[in-house]
């Protein structure tokens, strides 16, 4: 997996803390004054008051990953993708995404392999116009495998990239979209520390876990009430 933050606002921190600062000054404060977007941005942030943060995008170019873990990305409505076309793009010989749990299984692991050289020989056979089916590419990209893997550009304000990384970086997200949100979290934080400084699973976020089914660890949202209330230890 390649992750690349290829273009994002210009000092996303300082455009974010203009808009904080706007919603809250009598006259519309200057740019330069708002570079290190830190204190009204703050304030804002820890009020809950997120909108200010969606004049902040960053665009990432993505490759090496598998169609699983796309038809999972695109779920994410308040963004933009743009993904490698298998109805243009000629996939002989595709690469492919193999979860640890198959790697490290040598039997798994070598049937897997066998499957994947397989549908590649039937795809390679179904396209031939000669000595094979003479299939179109759009109709033999059915047979391709979701471990197929392909390259996509997402671009995602700063207030869907924190909701992102929230639900993504969880330790109950899938396992291959989880290290794409990491990577991601990663490069925004290097360019945004101030919007992104608290970003990531919701339980780092909120110090409890809003899922029905956590992981353990941290304490679920009744639990917390539970023990608020004198019933129950944390």
């Amino acid at each position: 997996m390649e992750v690349e933050l290829i273009s994002y606002t210009k000092n996303p921190d300082g455009v974010a803390n203009m808009g904080a600062e706007i919603c809250t000054f009598s006259d519309i404060p200057m740019i330069e004054t708002c570079v290190d977007g830190k204190r009204t941005l703050h304030h804002a942030l820890d009020s809950g008051h997120e909108s200010v943060i969606e004049h902040a995008c960053f665009t990432f170019a993505v490759s090496g990953v598998s169609r699983a873990l796309t038809h999972q990305l695109v779920r994410h409505r308040l963004a933009s993708f743009s993904q490698q076309s298998q109805r243009y793009v000629l996939m002989d010989r595709f690469d492919y995404v193999v979860p640890e749990s198959i790697r490290s299984n040598s039997d798994a692991l070598e049937d897997y392999t066998h499957l994947m050289e397989t549908i590649n020989a039937f795809y390679l056979d179904y396209i031939d116009p000669n000595d094979g089916y003479g299939i179109d590419l759009e109709d033999a990209r059915y047979i391709l495998p979701n471990a197929c893997c392909t390259n996509i550009m997402i671009t995602m304000n700063a207030r869907e990239l924190r909701h992102f990384f929230a639900l993504r970086c969880c330790h109950r997200a899938q396992w291959e979209i989880r290290e794409l949100a990491q990577k991601m979290l990663a490069l925004v934080q290097d360019i945004a520390p101030h919007i992104f400084e608290n970003a990531g699973a919701s339980c780092d976020i909120l110090g409890y876990c809003p899922e029905k089914r956590g992981c353990g660890k941290a304490p679920s949202l009744d639990q917390l009430k539970l023990a608020y209330e004198g019933d129950q230890e944390i």
